[in-house]
Order: structure tokens, then sequence, then C-alpha cells
């Protein structure tokens, strides 16, 4: 082999990371779109950490643009987002959100384009939830997250990848979080700071609730420096989301490969979570929100079982 023809490697294989990244972004976004996907965990109940009943939603009547004469929300923003620094004020004749864009550092742009704003509020992209104002959220509008999916293969004692007897295809693992506030697994995301770069707060949500890393510190921050594999950006079915505030995430995948990296290191549950561990990933494996569907797109992506 000459020496151009190793110099092209890399190139080829960013090539084609880069590719499986637009396929799998493109795959789940075709997905999870308005008009098409109908949201699930939060219609038709109760709202967390209230006693406020959502007006019923039936799925015939998610889509706005499918009359519903007699649907009358109630209205509920938690008591305790008042105030608070990573919250909007109260709407009124001394605050005006700039709708569909960049407000000042906050982001109000969808992944799904221009939403509609109706009666000075913006409408969940989605559609009906039963509920108006922001509930447990803090901003109007979209409230951007990111979520990384850190995945290692499943070795043996021997260090050998371990294979489903079934499909014959590797077992890969994720690290998942337990939320303190539903109990239920999730990916280890948070919310993105006004004018921080997603980047950034990939790394930081996962140090802060998922590892114990202060003795690795270089390799960590090398290792997301390496980058990952863009797996999806958009709406995510979110028990808190209301008819005028809705949760939105940019899953990006960290693969250690060899598991020689973030594989090997300690798990140590922090922030807002209650556990953490690595979880092997198949059919059955329920979490959070639709974060078990973004995560079979990473599957998808490394040919794994699933």
């Amino acid at each position: 082999m000459k020496n151009f023809d190793f110099a092209l490697l890399p190139l080829l294989c960013l090539l084609l990371s880069l590719e499986n990244s637009t396929t799998a972004a493109q795959r789940m976004a075709a997905l999870v779109k308005p008009g098409i996907f109908r949201h699930l965990m939060c219609r038709n109940n109760m709202y967390p950490r209230s006693g406020v009943l959502r007006f019923p939603v039936s799925d015939d009547h998610v889509f706005w643009s499918v009359p519903y004469t007699n649907y009358c929300p109630p209205v509920y923003t938690a008591p305790h987002i008042g105030g608070q620094v990573w919250a909007d004020p109260v709407l009124s004749e001394t605050f005006h959100p700039k709708w569909n864009q960049l407000d000042g550092q906050v982001n109000r742009e969808s992944f799904h384009g221009a939403y509609e704003v109706k009666d000075g509020l913006p409408l969940n992209p989605i559609g009906r939830t039963g509920l108006s104002g922001r509930g447990l959220l803090g901003r109007w509008g979209p409230n951007h997250a990111a979520d990384p999916i850190v995945t290692r293969w499943k070795r043996n004692a021997e260090g050998a990848i371990v294979t489903n007897s079934t499909s014959g295809k590797n077992i890969i693992q994720m690290v998942a979080i337990q939320r303190s506030d539903n109990k239920l697994w999730a990916i280890p995301g948070g919310m993105v700071d006004p004018g921080e770069n997603v980047s950034v707060t990939l790394k930081r949500e996962f140090t802060e609730e998922a590892m114990n890393f202060t003795d690795k510190a270089n390799m960590v921050e090398k290792f997301f420096r390496e980058g990952g594999v863009h797996v999806y950006s958009g709406y995510v079915d979110d028990f808190r989301n209301t008819d005028n505030a809705w949760m939105e995430t940019t899953a990006i995948n960290f693969h250690d490969e060899d598991g020689q990296q973030v594989g090997q290191l300690e798990l140590m549950a922090g922030d807002d979570a209650t556990n953490v561990r690595w979880t092997d990933v198949d059919s059955q494996l329920k979490l959070h929100a639709n974060h078990a569907d973004i995560v079979r797109e990473v599957v998808i992506l490394r040919n794994a079982h699933w």
C-alpha cells in the first residue's frame, strides 16, 4: 500500500462516520415529525408532582389541525419555577420572548421548524397534551437538552465480546441513570444552558450524573473531544411536556470500541440521578420518555443485537 493510501484512511473513516450519522439522524427525524408522530407520555394522565389532571386527548385529537371544539385544558405552571434563574418569567408587557429564533442567549428555535404562536403562546409542534402553561419546564416553547449515549461492547471475563445466541450479533451496553423524579432509567443528559455549546453540555451532564472521574479527567476529556456520532435532534415525548412548553434534545453516541477508556471507569450516580449502571441494550429495554427509540438508532448504527 502506498503512502497516500494510508493518508486517505482517516478521511475515509471520517466520511463513513458522517454518512452513518446523517442516516441515523434522518431516520429518527422522519419518525418523530409533526403531523405523523403522536406523543403518549404527556397525555391522559395526572401531571407529575401536582394534583392537576390533564384534559382528555384521544389519538384522533392530538394534531392541532383536527378540530376539538370542547378542548379546555387546565393551566398549570409549577409554583417553584417563579424567580428561578434558569426559567422564563411570567409573560407580561415587560417580557416578550422572540419566538422561533435566538432570543438573546436563549434558543427558542425548534428542530421541527417554525411552531405556531396563538394568543401570545407557542404551540407544541406535535400537538395537544391536555395541559396549558409550562408545567415543570423552565422555558416557554422548546426546552433544549443534550443526551450523550455512551456505549461499549459487552465482554466476558476473558475480555471477548459477548454475542447474542439468537441473533448472532454483538451485545452493546450503554450507561444509564435512574432518574430521581420518576425512577425510570434514562440517558444521562441534561439541559443546555443559555449560550452554551451542546458539546460542552454533553460532557458536563455525563460526568455530573454518571461518573466519578477526578483521577481520570484528562482521559475523559479526550474521549469526548474525539467526538461522537450524531443520532437525533428533535422532540422528546417527555412526561413534563405541555401545550406551550416541550422538551427537545440533541443525542450523540460516544462509543468506546475497545472498552479501554470510559468503559473501564467507575460509575457513580450524582446530580439528579438515583443510580447508574452499564445496561445491556435490547428490545426489552424500558427507558424514560422515548429514549429507547433514540438508543435503537445506536443499535442500528453499530449493527448490534436488538
